[in-house]
């Protein structure tokens, strides 16, 4: 109970020097907690939406999946023969035929998309009792007619619709143009999707491009009949394993998987960067524990000679150490929530509405917060703890200060030294790996390795590193420099730490700039030496006919090249077989993409019942020149083609790409199977490149589905994509980088503390406040600037090895970004004086006298 006492005294005592130590257990809290409630937020409103949407039994085709489109654009469908065999089951309480389709693209009179902007789908169907379970007409009537539309109020008011406005809808079956004869509002949270009714006569016409078929079928169960009796009713009523029979939960799971493994991946991502914010909160609360030990050793000592254990001792640390874990934790779980709101209303104003009303917070989740934030700052705070307990009563007759443990320095450098060298031989092997997937795993035990060596021997670095900082920087601040030199060197241990706390975050930025900006030199470097088209055209669909029509009517265009890909399965010669495809091409395509062979010439793969294979497939499944390989065309016929050429694989862009010729391709698939074109692309006649290019543009004005891009263009977006990703990720790493801050401020804050009377001691002798300030700003730039230095050189190490592995893959070129890098670290000085402005402040209006005074 006494440890308790004093262990309650000391932490409110010393509050104002725990803040921002908790501030940092706050904020590694807070985004695990509001990762979790965001995600679970997510998931409630898309299971709220998928059981809304869900009829009590849906019959589909065995081959429907929920999240894809069949290849040739046109949904999977039914005969309504089926719908009046279920209409005759026991237990069906009504049964009608449903039209869904996702291949489609909505735009309005001026051609402007009225899809998502956040990659949600645009749905298109007929409108079915079912959609009164999700959905409710709040203006107009349901469409009866083959000119008549209905929206989603969501959807109408982004887009400013209203009734009697003109839609057109393009699909692959053609276009047709609609006007609003009524809006629908969702009575669940619509997540983004824009969504389009029409009668059922014209939507399977339109979408199906044939009457009489249904995607789907749903059935109401009658009063008293329990969904799974209604199933294996249906089942015998049209026969076992014909069609896919599935309950609600069943087709709302199928559904919600999806979306599940999509929110999977952006879950366990930003868990992630909140395990680097706790990692890097870990050396802010060791740091605060070890400098409060060192500024209490008389308190303990006296402590010790009146009777405590070294074991009380011990306990009392990790008593104030749990108070704090649990003060953060709690206001971390509330700040979590609160992140979790302010997200949902980010992606609400991106295009994907997120409701309040569905906010979930598990009771697992504040569980999960307290839990984290405690035992890490226990951990954290257990070997300032450990060192507590060995003060000796004899340090109550001494001034402050534990001494130093040289044989623990040492053994902490050697294993530091061994663990980076360790490190840096697994960087080395993953360097000249044979394989990007072998090398992959031991570049993360380099990385992993290198890390952590880093980080135990911070304080031998710090020495050296802040002696050549120092000496070109601070030697122009006269005595002033030199006393922030030596104040920074003058706990090598301290300095490590803080400056770790930097590296962690700097170190990944570093590292991703440098893979960022490999990836954009290697892609455009292959850009220029393979691709000979002027024009790319693509989009998020597959291109439509009638869009492809308008491409090939272009005037000014030399020739244009289809490219599709087909679902097949090849056997090589040996009873070997895959199932990746193929690319079926014009001829023309070898001079839009020059292609290297290591065997034949790629242009006899567009010959009659030939095709080429990547120079991986060949060595892997032991394929030659000559030799013939069995192609079975999903939805086609089987065919035997020759191998005509070999593709070298040692490169980015169609990497693994076995081509043959559109004219093989229509020999073997049906005209109703051929798939839309996947990319298409053009070449201006000489000297009409402009021209072309205008009137390419304007072509394809009335599908704004795609874009039309010159290779300056493709560059361009290739760089900016990559961009974007990145920038989110700095913005991830932003939290870690800001909890690094809060480390630095702490060590400063507590450091003026711990030289209370030293300061007091310069101030009498002539040293000025505003000089006293700069001495604490430039002793903070140091150990910023030490920080940055480590991190930015580790992650240019580990950048530059994950490059040598990209190479694998055909991404050859190792570029650093020296401005972003220079940037990070001119940045980081910039960020040592924003840390040091309160220290600053508060050394600046200390009393003389009673700063003289404090022992």
């Amino acid at each position: 109970m006494t440890v308790l006492k004093t262990s309650m005294r000391n932490f409110f005592a010393h509050k104002g020097r725990m803040a921002l130590s908790a501030v940092a257990v706050l904020l590694s809290v807070a985004f695990v907690c509001g990762t979790l409630v965001f995600t679970d937020t997510m998931n409630t409103t898309f299971d709220k939406l998928f059981a809304a949407t869900s009829s009590d039994v849906t019959v589909s085709p065995k081959a429907a999946k929920t999240d894809s489109t069949p290849q040739n654009g046109r949904p999977d469908s039914l005969p309504a023969s089926v719908l009046e065999r279920t209409k005759k089951t026991e237990g069906v309480k009504y049964a009608e035929g449903a039209v869904s389709s996702m291949n489609v693209t909505v735009v309005n009179s001026a051609n402007k998309n009225m899809g998502s902007s956040t990659g949600a789908p645009t749905i298109a169907g007929n409108w079915t009792r079912n959609d009164l379970r999700s959905m409710e007409i709040t203006s107009g009537r349901a469409p009866r007619g083959p000119t008549e539309t209905m929206v989603d109020a969501d959807t109408a008011d982004k887009h400013h619709l209203k009734l009697g406005d003109e839609l057109r809808t393009i699909a692959v079956t053609g276009d047709f143009k609609a006007r609003i004869v009524g809006i629908a509002t969702f009575k669940v949270t619509n997540p983004g999707a824009a969504v389009v009714y029409f009668d059922t006569a014209t939507a399977q016409r339109e979408l199906l491009g044939a009457t009489g078929r249904f995607t789907h079928i749903n059935l109401s169960a009658a009063t008293g009949v329990a969904n799974d009796t209604l199933k294996q009713n249906v089942i015998s009523s049209i026969g076992a394993g014909a069609y896919k029979v599935q309950t609600q939960k069943e087709y709302a799971d199928e559904n919600r998987s999806g979306v599940g493994s999509f929110m999977d991946v952006i879950k366990y991502a930003m868990l992630g960067f909140a395990g680097i914010a706790f990692l890097v909160g870990i050396f802010l609360i060791i740091n605060t524990f070890s400098m409060l030990v060192a500024q209490r050793t008389r308190e303990i000592g006296l402590m010790r000679a009146i009777g405590s254990s070294r074991k009380q001792v011990n306990r009392s640390v990790l008593v104030e150490a749990t108070l704090l874990g649990v003060f953060g934790s709690i206001l971390g779980v509330g700040a979590g929530v609160g992140l979790a709101v302010g997200l949902m209303k980010l992606m609400s104003a991106a295009g994907m509405d997120l409701s309040t009303r569905d906010l979930t917070v598990k009771a697992t989740t504040p569980v999960i917060g307290l839990v984290l934030g405690v035992v890490v700052t226990v951990l954290a705070a257990y070997l300032p703890a450990r060192r507590a307990g060995k003060v000796s009563p004899m340090a109550a007759l001494r001034d402050a200060g534990t001494p130093a443990d040289g044989k623990a320095g040492l053994v902490r450098g050697i294993i530091g030294l061994v663990l980076t060298g360790a490190g840096t031989f697994a960087l080395f092997t993953a360097a000249n790996a044979d394989k990007a997937s072998d090398g992959s795993l031991v570049l993360g035990a380099g990385v992993v390795l290198t890390l952590i060596g880093f980080v135990i021997i911070g304080p031998l670095l710090a020495g050296g590193v802040v002696r050549v900082i120092s000496a070109v920087l601070l030697r122009f601040f006269g005595p002033v420099g030199r006393m922030a030199e030596r104040n920074a060197l003058r706990n090598p241990r301290r300095t490590g730490a803080t400056g770790a706390a930097l590296m962690i975050g700097l170190a990944l930025v570093a590292c991703l700039s440098v893979v960022g900006s490999s990836m954009v030199a290697s892609a455009t470097d292959e850009l220029d030496k393979t691709v000979g088209t002027d024009f790319i055209i693509q989009g998020n669909q597959r291109i439509v006919p009638q869009a492809a029509k308008a491409i090939e009517t272009t005037p000014g265009l030399e020739h244009v090249t289809h490219y599709r890909d087909i679902e097949a399965e090849i056997v090589a010669p040996d009873g070997s077989s895959d199932s990746d495809g193929v690319t079926a091409a014009d001829p023309t395509y070898a001079q839009d993409l020059h292609r290297k062979t290591t065997a034949g010439e790629l242009t006899a793969a567009y010959g009659k019942d030939s095709m080429s294979v990547g120079s991986k497939f060949a060595t892997k499944h032991h394929v030659k020149l000559g030799d013939t390989l069995t192609v079975a065309f999903k939805g086609g016929s089987t065919a035997k083609l020759k191998v005509a050429a070999i593709t070298d694989d040692n490169v980015a862009i169609d990497q693994g790409a076995r081509y043959l010729s559109t004219e093989t391709m229509r020999k073997y698939l049906p005209a109703n199977r051929i798939p839309p074109d996947q990319i298409m692309f053009a070449s201006a006649k000489n000297g009409q490149e402009k021209q072309a290019y205008a009137a390419l543009k304007k072509s394809m004005e009335q599908y704004p589905q795609y874009q039309v891009r010159d290779q300056s263009d493709y560059k361009q977006e290739l760089k900016d994509q990559i961009g974007q990703l990145l920038n989110m990720v700095y913005g991830l790493l932003a939290l870690a980088i800001v909890v690094a801050v809060l480390g630095v401020i702490n060590t400063l804050a507590l450091s003026v503390v711990e030289r209370t009377r030293e300061i007091g001691l310069m101030r009498a002798i002539g040293m000025s406040r505003r000089q006293l300030r700069r001495m604490i700003r430039l002793e903070s730039v140091v150990i910023a600037l030490f920080g940055a230095l480590l991190g930015l050189g580790l992650g240019m190490g580990w950048g530059a090895t994950a490059q040598k592995l990209l190479a694998l893959e055909g991404l050859k070129v190792l570029e650093i970004p020296w401005p972003t890098i220079i940037g990070v670290f001119i940045g980081s000085a910039f960020v040592g004086l924003f840390a040091a402005l309160i220290p600053a402040f508060r050394a600046g209006r200390m009393n003389v006298l009673n700063a003289i005074a404090t022992d």
